[in-house]
């Protein structure tokens, strides 16, 4: 028998008791031809051949390994409704399909979804019976060439290369179904406030009636701290005020528990339970405060890849091991580079004080299409909506160096309607709208620099009284307006330590790759403190934190294992600006 391939609760900060983990041996077929609906699929009792879910076909894990490109996939599995759920109401949940999905039962489409990061569920209440089996199939679509969907490092050709990798198709995050009440909580929205000593929760519900009530109960160690009830509404705030307040900050990652209840009559219908952390991200001048200190940013480009399951971890401890490996190296923090990580890795982030960029997977889609722009836009509602009661996530970057391509006006457009989307959506943390470049509506100036010598980095990174700072399109951006100024893309060193550790023919780095292992360890230290050295310059993040691949320029091999001294590589990130 196979043992349940990531079997941990998948949304650490909204928990109920009634579920049931989907993942394991499901059958599939591939659709080359793309006459699945016509053929009958919808409607299918199983498939010929056998993928364990939630890993994606590309990768070794789900049993499929099929390197090549797949457009069109169906998946299926038998559906049985726990007995106990009766009278409540069955939700059917998905961490991340890419790209497009329908879902069926039956037979019947349950609702389609695009977007290939983000999270999303369906009332599966009227398709299923209580105590019945039922066949659950799900439809998957995804054109990573058609220049309509973000798409991240995935490869647009056959063989990675440079900085695309293997590609992500179908389900590659856990799929789960719960029981709710009728009445049951939807979500909440959870906003620290450190100067008032307080978390403000707006909470909304699947369905309102008369006399229904919200209560919101802060602890600390099972002991209650405040509690706070009111009627039950959407979007109306209850506070919950904080005596003796324990800040989260990287030095003290401590966090509040929470528990949310939906009251009938008296009765508690439903419960959650939850957490959350009291801190602040404020922009002041040209620098970045966390709770209301200076914080020098010392971060490192994650992309979240993996050899064995590609975008998807193969256990909950690798989550956890990443960040781990990253703070051992001396970093603070990490870019999420052109994926959208987890909930499990956003938990442990939060657990060990690991301050994180939220970043879409934006690469692949074409920035001057309407199509395109409308498919981002939707996604990354969905993902801001989901990650932003993480107290670990401190900026949200919707893109990565994006230029106009020929179309300035679509271009402007699109990054500024993204930028005010995230700020409606989370007013608390600032938004770096482009990664690097090239900027429109920004909080953050983030700018990219894979200068191999430090001697010409200095020189490049020196502002000029008639330019500014270093700007990767100073004719193509809006003019820098003294926002905090990072270096979020700058290394990127390629080292391979022995002949048996090369990925691929075209493996690669930046720039000529050092002779020596101690002229690597000369650069990385020359270029970190050339960066150190500016007083404009409030934080970096190097590329990157493993090989990905063939791109190997990562402090740790592509499997975490040591490529370097460690202690020497933590001597060199961990330093602080004189």
């Amino acid at each position: 028998m196979t043992t349940q391939p990531r079997p941990e609760y998948p949304r650490p900060q909204f928990v109920r008791e009634a579920w049931v983990n989907l993942n394991g041996p499901w059958t599939y077929t591939f659709d080359f031809g793309k006459s699945g609906k016509q053929n009958g699929f919808a409607e299918s009792e199983g498939f010929q051949g056998e993928i364990l879910v939630p890993f994606c076909p590309e990768s070794l894990l789900s049993g499929v390994n099929h390197k090549d490109f797949i457009e069109m996939l169906w998946y299926h599995r038998e559906l049985t409704i726990p007995a106990a759920w009766a009278g409540r109401r069955i939700l059917l949940h998905f961490g991340a399909v890419d790209y497009e999905s329908e879902v069926f039962i039956d037979g019947k489409s349950v609702g389609r979804h695009w977007g290939g990061t983000a999270s999303f569920s369906y009332d599966i209440t009227r398709y299923v019976q209580a105590g019945a089996t039922h066949n659950l199939v799900v439809y998957v679509r995804d054109d990573v060439r058609s220049g309509q969907q973000p798409g991240g490092k995935q490869c647009p050709d056959f063989r990675s290369r440079g900085c695309h990798y293997t590609r992500t198709t179908g389900i590659w995050q856990t799929v789960w179904m719960e029981a709710v009440a009728e009445y049951g909580l939807r979500d909440v929205q959870i906003t620290p406030d450190v100067d008032g000593a307080r978390f403000i929760v707006a909470p909304r519900f699947y369905a309102l009636k008369a006399g229904l009530r919200f209560r919101a109960t802060l602890k600390v160690n099972d002991v209650v701290i405040s509690q706070a009830e009111s009627v039950a509404a959407n979007g109306i705030s209850v506070i919950l005020p904080v005596a003796a307040p324990k800040l989260w900050s990287p030095a003290s990652p401590f966090l509040y528990d929470l528990v949310f209840e939906v009251l009938d009559g008296g009765t508690v219908v439903d419960t959650v339970t939850s957490y959350a952390g009291l801190r602040k991200v404020r922009i002041e001048g040209n620098r970045v405060f966390l709770n209301n200190e200076p914080i020098y940013l010392r971060l490192v480009l994650d992309q979240g890849f993996y050899p064995d399951g590609i975008w998807t971890a193969p256990n909950d401890e690798a989550l956890k091991r990443d960040i781990e490996l990253s703070l051992a190296a001396g970093f603070n923090g990490a870019r999420l580079h052109q994926k959208v990580f987890e909930e499990r890795f956003h938990y442990w982030a939060d657990k060990l004080g690991y301050l994180t960029w939220g970043e879409s997977s934006s690469w692949g889609m074409d920035v001057k299409d309407v199509v395109s722009a409308r498919n981002f836009l939707a996604e990354w509602r969905e993902i801001v909506v989901r990650d932003r009661n993480h107290p670990s996530i401190i900026t949200w970057t919707p893109f990565n160096e994006t230029r106009d391509v020929g179309d300035t006006r679509q271009h402007y457009r699109l990054h500024s309607d993204a930028a005010q989307l995230t700020r409606d959506l989370d007013a608390t943390r600032p938004v770096n709208d482009a990664s690097g470049y090239v900027h429109v509506d920004t909080d953050l100036w983030t700018v990219h620099n894979y200068q191999q010598d430090p001697a010409l980095l200095r020189k490049e990174l020196t502002p000029l009284p008639e330019h500014g700072p270093f700007r990767n399109f100073p004719d193509r951006e809006a003019p820098y307006a003294g926002q905090p100024y990072l270096v979020d893309e700058y290394g990127g060193i390629k080292w391979i330590p022995s002949a048996e550790r090369v990925y691929a023919e075209n493996s690669w780095g930046y720039g000529d790759a050092p002779q020596t292992l101690e002229e690597f360890y000369t650069r990385l230290e020359g270029l970190t403190d050339v960066i150190l050295g500016f007083d404009h310059i409030v934080g970096y993040c190097y590329t990157q934190l493993t090989d990905v691949e063939q791109e190997q320029n990562g402090i740790y091999n592509y499997d975490r294992t040591e490529k370097f001294d460690m202690a020497r590589i933590q001597r060199i990130f961990s330093k602080t600006k004189a």
